[in-house]
């Protein structure tokens, strides 16, 4: 896979850097054209900024040595770890193999482990991934699976696009549709606020090739990972 950063193409007609340059318009996060602007250090910096003036306006003492610390270290986790998903830098490289040993059967990667951030109000989705595919002439590492999973994950989601952006992210990696990813997740924007409902859950599933056309193959794919 490229590891260049992908170009997408600006109202003008020139190229910029784009997260998601590689799919289709409809699956992309929206970004502006100038997102990657600022290196990251000026991300922590400008965030930190401004959420030491949230902080102060909600009337806590940045003087007390528990919070003075806070803006800081909020911006680095978004930076470095919540939104890093962001950066195609991050964008992993899906290494394959040759199919030397003929393994024709579904290969599963279940109950792979998904952080990622609500858009809407920017409070955590935990959940799991459960990813498969139909392996023709060649297999994919399986630490693979998982680093596609975090790297949709690491930014702003709503689940359905989470859903759709790992199965075609592997699509082009695996060069084949014969892809399924089912997504089941907690959203504190359901348990913390608003209906603050605790015991619901959102599936999400996206069923490719052989996997939208066998109602035999999506049972066992369902099966195999305890639906």
């Amino acid at each position: 896979m490229d590891k260049s950063v992908p170009a997408a193409a600006a109202t003008d007609g020139s190229p910029v850097p784009h997260t998601d340059a590689h799919l289709a318009p409809d699956l992309r996060t929206p970004l502006r054209t100038d997102a990657f602007a600022l290196s990251d250090e000026e991300k922590v910096a400008g965030i930190a900024e401004h959420f030491r003036e949230i902080m102060n306006l909600l009337g806590l003492d940045l003087n007390d040595d528990s919070l003075n610390g806070t803006p800081r270290r909020v911006a680095k986790m978004f930076v470095h770890e919540w939104f890093k998903g962001l950066d195609p830098v991050h964008r992993p490289e899906v290494r394959l193999f040759a199919n030397r040993y003929q393994y024709q059967q579904m290969l599963v990667e279940r109950d792979i482990t998904l952080f990622s951030c609500c858009e809407h109000h920017f409070v955590p989705i935990i959940g799991k991934a459960h990813v498969a595919y139909l392996p023709g002439e060649h297999v994919v590492g399986l630490s693979k699976l998982n680093r596609v999973v975090q790297y949709y994950a690491r930014r702003p989601q709503v689940q359905e696009r989470l859903t759709r952006q790992i199965a075609e992210e592997l699509k082009q990696a695996l060069g084949t549709d014969d892809v399924a990813v089912l997504i089941e997740a907690d959203h504190l924007c359901v348990m913390s606020r608003g209906v603050n409902d605790t015991s619901s859950g959102t599936l999400t599933a996206e069923y490719g090739g052989a996997f939208g056309q066998s109602d035999a193959l999506r049972s066992e794919f369902l099966r195999l990972i305890g639906k």
